[in-house]
């Protein structure tokens, strides 16, 4: 698995983990990178997942607007834990973050869905960052 989808990773179970929790995403991150230091066995917290995290964490509030206003019969917080996270990831890394082609992101995610979460989810998250991806331009520009 390459060093990346590896920092993905473990930002989206950082994501699910703080939402599980009802924590700010920067205390369970600190935890991970507390406990990864502290026992070998535990994954290591790259740079790259930090980066993914805290990124996250300064647009959290209007990562969640996109997602509410894009993701058509869908109420943030009836929507699948595992996808919600997924998606607040790959819209941080594709509209705020420019060393990543966006195919590479969405991928990224759509895999992450694959792996973690129903069947349906997909083409769920597929869509809905395409949609993001294609208004990226005005995204920023909104802030």
């Amino acid at each position: 698995m390459a060093a990346r989808n590896k920092a993905r990773k473990r930002a989206f179970q950082i994501l699910f983990e703080a939402d599980q929790r009802g924590e700010s995403v920067q205390t369970v991150l600190a935890d991970w990178v507390r406990h990864s230091r502290a026992d070998t066995r535990q994954p290591p917290v790259t740079e790259y997942t930090m980066e993914l995290v805290e990124g996250y964490a300064q647009y959290a509030d209007r990562i969640d607007d996109l997602i509410v206003t894009y993701a058509v019969d869908w109420e943030i917080d009836r929507m699948p834990v595992v996808d919600r996270n997924i998606l607040r990831l790959g819209a941080y890394e594709l509209i705020w973050v420019d060393g990543t082609p966006d195919a590479v992101v969405i991928d990224e995610a759509v895999q992450l869905a694959k792996e973690f979460s129903t069947d349906d989810s997909p083409s769920f998250v597929n869509g809905l960052l395409a949609r993001f991806k294609d208004l990226k331009p005005n995204l920023r520009r909104e802030q």
